[in-house]
């Protein structure tokens, strides 16, 4: 797949937001990717992991056991890379803050494993789930994720592999740019700031 017709699936499925809008990270943005919307047609979410995972090189592919994601937002497209991978998919969960398995999820020590994310911004939430997947016996090979925001300086420790790289602007609240400041923000995303 190639770029513009990556940008062409958000597009066809009202996914890429323009606006106000306050991001989980807490910082603020012109343009939203809500992945739930991209996702939510089966056989779009299927062409999309099948193309992330090409972007991963055969040999580490190879390696994966398990694909474990951050819950909300990585749970549809971590269940399709493990499809794409042909091996089981679980996913993390914050039930007090802190992820952890759940569900009767279990990884067997040492299970060479694939973190997958929707939506990388700074990277913490990856991180945090890579620190969830470690204590839970797991070894993180390698982190994909659909979108990378990041703009190239998300370092989550391993190698990792987006689909694509959107390069929107983000602001702290205190370097708001009048355009931003002039409107209300909009929090999209699933997780709510305290």
């Amino acid at each position: 797949m190639l770029e513009d017709d990556i940008l062409s699936e958000f597009r066809a499925s009202h996914a890429l937001l323009e606006g106000h809008f306050l991001l989980s990270s807490g910082r603020h943005s012109a343009h939203y990717l809500q992945c739930a919307r991209v996702l939510m047609d089966p056989m779009r979410a299927s062409r999309l992991a099948a193309a992330t995972a090409q972007k991963i090189p055969r040999d580490l592919r190879q390696q994966i056991q398990k694909v474990v994601s951050p819950a909300m937002g990585g749970v549809i497209i971590g269940h399709e890379m493990g499809r794409a991978l042909g091996v089981e998919a679980m996913f993390v969960e914050r039930p007090t803050g802190t992820f952890e398995l759940r569900r009767g999820f279990a990884l067997t020590p040492g299970d060479k494993v694939l973190m997958v994310e929707d939506v990388v911004t700074t990277g913490l939430s990856s991180r945090e789930a890579i620190k969830a997947i470690e204590e839970a016996g797991g070894e993180v090979i390698a982190a994909a994720a659909l979108v990378d925001r990041s703009a190239g300086s998300a370092d989550l420790g391993v190698p990792f592999f987006p689909l694509v790289a959107l390069n929107f602007p983000t602001y702290a609240p205190d370097e708001l740019p009048p355009e931003l400041a002039a409107t209300e923000a909009v929090k999209p995303g699933s997780r709510a700031k305290p």
